[in-house]
């Protein structure tokens, strides 16, 4: 699946939205003709950015099996950022940082539900490690539903080392981890602050564990064992952003 492909109304729109001058183009199916399908139009027309009315056996193709809505456009693909520029990013926020780290994150669908929570909630970055991490494909881009456009991305090659700049750098780390003693809940995320999830299943590794300075975890009352990352993501967040307004 060619990676500069984004799909469906809501990704295409905040593609054309935020960053036109990355849009090389938006096919949008003949068959539809409604009001969604008009603002896209309407978006294209003010950034000069060509469409085409083809059939929509044409947008099937391209789309290679995703959900498209009747519109897909094409992307210049945006680099992930690299970690020499993480320190000076942090340093130059303007207010106390929060952030999203995935330890081993591999499904690209994950990596794209976890981009479009961290973008709801305000997250300022998502930290990634270059090997053991999904990359940013379509699907990525589908799921994410306009954040992998917006999201800050940073790859890091050495994760360790990231995390201690960040300790250094006076953000506080809080690991998820269902055998931390203490509750999400019971921890003051109104600081400096990353939210460190672990991969599907296998959870934090240990350096990583090693370097959070505190293990918490969600109450899981029923009868399943834990949640999916993004889910997890979307628990953790919200709850700094609930303490974060005074909650």
């Amino acid at each position: 699946m060619d990676a500069s492909i984004v799909c469906g109304l809501h990704a295409v729109l905040t593609a054309l939205q935020q960053h036109p001058d990355r849009v090389g183009g938006v096919w949008i199916s003949v068959e539809r003709d409604d009001r969604r399908i008009g603002q896209v139009l309407d978006a294209a027309r003010a950034s000069n950015v060509k469409f085409h009315r083809v059939p929509r056996v044409k947008l099937d193709e391209m789309a290679d099996g995703l959900r498209h809505q009747g519109v897909v456009a094409r992307l210049q693909v945006t680099p992930v950022a690299h970690a020499l520029d993480l320190d000076a990013f942090v340093a130059g926020l303007e207010h106390a940082p929060l952030l999203l780290i995935l330890d081993g994150v591999q499904d690209p669908h994950n990596l794209g539900a976890c981009l479009r929570v961290a973008d709801g909630a305000g997250v300022d970055a998502v930290i990634v490690p270059r090997d053991r991490a999904a990359p940013v494909t379509a699907v990525t881009r589908r799921v994410a539903s306009g954040a992998a456009e917006t999201m800050p991305l940073f790859q890091v090659v050495n994760l360790s080392r990231t995390l201690e700049n960040l300790k250094q750098a006076g953000v506080w780390l809080y690991g998820a981890a269902q055998d931390a003693p203490e509750e999400l809940y019971a921890a003051d995320l109104t600081g400096p602050a990353a939210i460190v999830l672990g991969g599907e299943g296998s959870g934090l590794r240990r350096l990583t564990r090693e370097h959070c300075d505190k293990l918490v975890r969600i109450p899981m009352v029923g009868k399943v064992e834990s949640l999916n990352v993004s889910v997890a993501a979307g628990v953790m967040l919200y709850e700094a952003v609930r303490q974060r307004r005074g909650g």
